[in-house]
């Protein structure tokens, strides 16, 4: 398969304006699923994530470990509720990219570090069958533990992910003629600097230097599109 062309997709600032972690936490806290002061104490650690102060294992254990006590039912109906509401926070132009590749006949994913289950609805709303994401651990009874299974979807491993997947269809990284990644942020670099076609999508401040450098295109989410010329 020595003609194989992949084109893999962040989520969080680059397909969607926003982070779907936080998002979810707003709508739990809603609902009263979570404590009043968690939010507040969410967008903290998100500061510190962001700032290389805390990893992702640690935010991981914090986010998904406040959910611990609530039966994998309960859980399953938020997040039901949760899709219902994320239509209209999709924009067009992420769901005009991705067909555009689909169109093209390229085997598409959508490669985030969120949590599985939190990425799942976006990934079905973007027309991505298939979604590399942080595996999220569960106990005996299937729930969520905070613990990682495997290794999270972030920063070098993630082109460990999509060489397991790429092996799982029988497809070699190395034999993949071309390949896009579209992403906003620095902790990416590894995968952009793996694939042929790396493109940064409105990027934080070290991602645009980093690009800048190097000569990779810089978009907007709304003009994406038309250099994703690739046959």
């Amino acid at each position: 398969m020595s003609d194989a062309r992949i084109a893999l997709f962040d989520l969080d600032h680059t397909l969607i304006p926003f982070d779907s972690g936080t998002l979810f936490i707003r709508f739990l806290a809603e609902r009263g699923a979570l404590p009043p002061d968690f939010q507040d104490t969410y967008v903290a650690h998100c500061r510190r994530y962001a700032e290389g102060r805390l990893d992702i294992v640690e935010m991981h254990r914090f986010t998904v470990g406040a959910l611990a006590h609530h039966p994998p039912p309960a859980l399953q109906h938020w997040l039901v509720e949760f899709e219902a509401t994320l239509a209209p926070r999709v924009p067009e132009a992420a769901r005009a990219l991705v067909q555009h590749h689909r169109a093209a006949g390229h085997l598409c994913a959508l490669v985030t570090a969120t949590t599985r289950f939190i990425a799942e609805p976006f990934a079905r709303l973007l027309g991505l069958d298939h979604l590399l994401a942080t595996e999220p651990q569960r106990d005996a009874h299937g729930r969520y533990t905070g613990g990682i299974a495997g290794q999270a979807c972030f920063g070098p491993h993630k082109v460990a992910h999509v060489r397991a997947w790429l092996a799982h269809g029988n497809v070699s990284w190395e034999r993949v003629a071309r390949s896009w990644f579209y992403s906003d942020s620095i902790n990416d670099l590894p995968l952009l600097l793996a694939v042929t076609d790396p493109v940064a999508i409105d990027p934080d401040p070290r991602l645009r230097a980093e690009a800048d450098a190097r000569g990779w295109p810089v978009r907007g989410l709304a003009d994406s599109v038309p250099i994703a010329h690739a046959g």
